[in-house]
């Protein structure tokens, strides 16, 4: 029976490695995910020629591309049975990367035509892999044509690995650096960051005065906003956001900020962008992520759970409009002993996107 320390070793090798299969897909190398009837894998918006050859060659068949069922729905112009992914039928012969972007970007004009095709049994893995490097959920997708594991030159992971990865990094987060770092409205603030054990995104934590030795610290969960929280955008009331908890905490004399590496709800910036751009076409912020093919709200809280665990506060008062904050803490063994309700005024730019949070992501009133 292994050790405990084998077992963790094993886990974080498998965590390392899931975290190379990432790597590889950002930078347009194939990835052969194991499991029932192995796939060679290609994210679509990183593509390079070398990689669409590299894929071919390693392929059997003309492969598939999957895209989410949202988006498979609008390239096919007819109704996709919902699930964790739909499936192109892709022609033989050449590929082009830019008419394959044009597939699984709506915000460009469309390229290549498909037809439905079944979906292979590991496509939930593989649409994962690009979410988790924050590319487009679009994926070509081919029976891995087998030889021997380590002869092919290419990346193996095991859809276990890949599937499992988001729960195994934020229960590895922890706390690697911390200094003061004096704030206007809070001058006794401390910034802490906590890494997981594969080295992938950081988290923050903004502490200030001694929350740790609080009964029930006012706590906050802000997921970052590089347009709002860092330019002051309009679009969205992230900002605001941020500068009322730090002054609410500040006022108290203690309070917690988890500021969480999950722009645009996890999708990252540039697909925030993408977003935006759908949105000036009509979208509001739910369907322009949904048109994208992700999901409306693609966070975790789980890791701010972990955070807290690690700086010793186990009951917390939650500034947030967010039910599923509240309940995430509790699934997760923190105490949330009372909602603090943080309204914002809308600013006649953002009114529309405070409206879609109250009456389609079911967020609580001010």
């Amino acid at each position: 029976m292994p050790t405990t320390t084998e077992s963790k070793d094993s886990g974080e090798k498998r965590l390392r490695n899931a975290r190379r299969a990432v790597l590889d897909a950002r930078n347009g190398l194939p990835v052969v995910i194991t499991g029932p009837s192995p796939l060679i894998v290609l994210a679509a918006e990183s593509a390079t020629p070398a990689g669409l050859v590299e894929w071919r060659e390693n392929g059997a068949g003309p492969g598939v591309l999957l895209l989410a069922p949202t988006r498979a729905a609008a390239v096919l112009h007819q109704p996709v049975a919902p699930g964790a992914a739909a499936a192109l039928a892709l022609p033989p012969g050449p590929l082009d990367s830019g008419a394959l972007l044009s597939l699984a970007d709506p915000t460009r004009p469309q390229g290549l035509s498909g037809t439905p095709a079944p979906v292979p049994a590991l496509a939930e893995a593989a649409l994962l892999l690009a979410k988790l490097g924050r590319l487009l959920p679009a994926v070509l997708a081919a029976p891995f044509a087998a030889g021997t594991r380590g002869d092919d030159g290419l990346l193996h992971v095991e859809a276990a690995e890949l599937l499992a990865y988001p729960a195994q990094a934020a229960a590895t987060l922890t706390k690697v650096a911390e200094a003061r770092v004096p704030l206007a409205e809070a001058p006794d603030a401390r910034l802490a960051a906590f890494r997981p054990a594969d080295g992938g995104m950081e988290h923050l934590a903004l502490l200030i005065g001694r929350p740790e030795e609080a009964a029930a610290p006012l706590v906050r969960i802000h997921s970052e906003c590089f347009t709002g929280d860092a330019l002051g955008s309009l679009r969205c009331d992230c900002g605001p956001q941020l500068s009322q908890a730090i002054t609410r905490m500040a006022a108290e004399g203690a309070g917690v900020l988890l500021y969480m590496a999950q722009e645009g709800r996890g999708i990252g910036l540039v697909n925030k962008l993408r977003a935006y751009a759908l949105q000036d076409g009509g979208l509001d912020t739910l369907d322009a992520n949904r048109a994208l093919g992700w999901g409306a709200d693609e966070r975790s809280f789980a890791p701010a759970a972990t955070m807290l665990h690690a700086l010793g506060i186990q009951r917390v008062r939650l500034l947030t409009n967010n039910p599923d904050k509240i309940a995430t803490l509790r699934a997760c063994g923190i105490e949330v002993v009372g909602r603090v309700s943080h309204a914002i005024a809308a600013n006649g730019v953002n009114d529309s996107y405070l409206e879609t949070k109250a009456r389609r992501f079911g967020h609580l009133p001010g």
